[in-house]
C-alpha cells in the first residue's frame, strides 16, 4: 500500500508558503492506519523499548496504538504546564525564540529502553529535545520514528539515534 496516497497536502497551512502533511485522512482510513502502525511496529521492535514516547500531540496518536501493539507502555512528552503533578522540564531554541516541554517525573524509570515517536520530522529541533529530556530523567533512548519526514529541512542531522520514517518529501 502506498501511504501517500492517505496523506493530504494543504498548501498555505498554517501560514501561506507552509505546505502542510495532514495525516487526517491516513487515520480517516482504517486499512491505511493499520499498515501504518504495522510497518512502525516493523521498525521499532528491533529496539526492544521498554516504553514509548509520544510528542505532543499528534505523536499521541502514532505513539499510543503502537505501545498497545507492542504490548508496551506509553508516555507523553508535553508542552509546559500540560501535565498534572511534578514534571521535568526542558527548555530548548527555536528559529525565533524558546519553547520548553514536560515530562512527569515518574513516567520512565532510569535505565529504561524508549523510542521518541512524533507524526513529523521537520527541522528536528523537537525532536532532538525530547531526546535529550528523556536523557534527562534516566532513559536509554534507542531510537526514534515518524510517519512523515521532510528531508529537504535535514532534521534528520539533529537527531543523534537511529530514526525510522514511512514517508519523506523533498519539497
Amino acid at each position: 500500500m502506498n501511504l501517500k496516497d492517505h496523506i493530504r497536502a494543504v498548501p498555505d497551512f498554517p501560514k501561506p508558503g507552509i505546505l502542510f502533511y495532514d495525516i487526517g485522512t491516513l487515520l480517516q482510513h482504517a486499512d491505511a492506519w493499520r499498515t501504518t502502525v504495522d510497518r512502525l511496529a516493523d521498525a521499532v521492535r528491533p529496539h526492544a523499548p521498554d516504553l514509548l514516547v509520544g510528542i505532543e500531540s499528534r505523536g499521541f496518536l502514532v505513539a499510543a496504538p503502537l505501545a498497545l501493539q507492542l504490548g508496551i507502555g506509553f508516555v507523553m512528552v508535553r508542552k509546559q504546564g500540560k501535565l498534572p503533578g511534578e514534571t521535568v522540564p526542558h527548555s530548548y531554541d527555536l528559529e525565533y525564540g524558546t519553547d520548553t516541554i514536560e515530562i512527569q517525573v515518574d513516567a520512565i524509570e532510569p535505565g529504561q529502553t524508549v523510542v521518541v515517536l512524533d507524526d513529523l520530522l521537520a527541522t528536528g529541533g523537537t525532536m532532538a529535545a525530547t531526546i535529550e529530556l528523556c536523557r534527562k530523567v534516566g532513559a536509554q533512548v534507542a531510537a526514534a520514528a515518524c510517519i512523515i519526514e521532510l528531508s529537504f529541512l535535514e532534521g534528520r542531522k539533529r537527531v543523534d539515534v537511529p530514526i525510522t520514517t514511512l514517508l519523506s518529501y523533498a519539497s
